[in-house]
């Protein structure tokens, strides 16, 4: 089979287009033809070395794809070859965590394309436990936008922030693949929104998703444009998946009580925040990573009923996956970046 392969750590064009051995699926696993398969932030930083080093080389990258089943392992029921499925993104690999809450604390729990060969492929063996069913009825580039940042939102908004209707919600970055999701699920659980961008056709887009309030960053001040909007008593719930400074901003829009979610480091991986004001406030900050695969189905439901849309930016060959990064890496892309490996 073909796959983006890269050998060493560096820049976008460490990722070769190469022939590699297509994996047979082993008892109680299915082999997946991915149809395609969507790009997140985090395999940037992996490329580069940023996260860790400790990945076996050559390497495969990727956690979203959106294919169907090619072949059966031993054992497996309940699913047939040619049905449509999306692989979760992570999951633990010791069977023995599967029923791990949360899902992604698990001892054994690994994001795909990290700890084993990911989804940057023609194909893509995966633990059957480890599929959900694709009743969407989009075209595969779509779905493969959805993997990651549906049960990352999920998870973050529902569950951890608890967000509901009536509620006011902040969401940093609203051009972000997560953020996009998170804009439409917050509306969709009917809460009133704002977002933070820093560009114009940016901030079209998170209006395009519902945002009720747009704040560009290059030119107003986030934490003063939500109190306004708020009548100066802050947000129930901000979603912050820039981290670094930003951190302490997203908790000065927080309203007394409030909860401030943390589940990203694009604006750094350490931050510092007012201790004393923090408690005085009667503050809560939560951490959180992924969800589970009944997040992932919730999500797809949400979809095909069309509550939410996928953001899909552009669609490359898997064999220009260099390029491909090269546009995530510069943060060209309005929503995901996606690559077919048949074409």
């Amino acid at each position: 089979m073909k796959a983006a392969v890269f050998r060493e750590f560096g820049g976008a064009d460490v990722l070769k287009y190469e022939e590699v051995p297509t994996p047979r699926p082993r008892p109680g696993c299915v082999l997946v033809k991915v149809l395609a398969t969507g790009i997140n932030r985090l395999e940037v930083f992996l490329r580069r070395g940023d996260v860790t080093r400790e990945i076996a080389l050559p390497h495969v990258l990727g956690s979203d794809a959106a294919g169907e089943i090619a072949a059966l392992g031993d054992g497996v029921q309940g699913l047939a070859v040619g049905e449509r499925v999306v692989p979760m993104p992570g999951y633990p690999l010791d069977d023995a965590h599967r029923s791990f809450s949360p899902l992604s604390a698990a001892p054994s729990y690994a994001i795909g394309g990290i700890v084993q060969w990911g989804t940057y492929a023609q194909y893509l063996e995966v633990p059957a436990g480890w599929v959900v069913r694709d009743r969407t009825g989009l075209p595969p580039e779509a779905v493969a936008t959805l993997p990651m940042v549906a049960v990352t939102g999920v998870r973050a908004v529902r569950h951890v922030g608890g967000v509901k209707a009536g509620d006011h919600v902040l969401i940093q970055a609203g051009a972000a693949g997560t953020a996009s999701f998170s804009i439409q699920l917050a509306k969709a659980l009917g809460a009133h929104v704002a977002t933070t961008v820093d560009a114009d056709e940016k901030a079209q887009l998170a209006r395009d998703l519902g945002a009720d309030l747009v704040v560009d960053v290059r030119g107003q001040d986030f934490v003063a444009a939500v109190l306004d909007w708020t009548s100066g008593r802050g947000v129930d719930v901000a979603i912050d998946n820039l981290g670094g400074p930003v951190l302490q901003r997203s908790i000065d829009a927080t309203r007394v009580g409030g909860t401030v979610v943390t589940m990203g480091f694009v604006a750094g991986n350490e931050a510092t925040f007012k201790v004393r004001e923090f408690f005085f406030a009667h503050k809560t900050l939560r951490g959180t990573l992924m969800g589970d695969a009944q997040d992932l189905a919730y999500a797809l439901d949400l979809v095909h009923s069309g509550r939410i849309r996928p953001v899909l930016d552009r669609v490359l060959p898997l064999s220009e996956a260099a390029a491909a990064h090269a546009i995530v890496e510069a943060n060209q892309a309005l929503g995901n970046v996606v690559m077919l490996p048949w074409q």
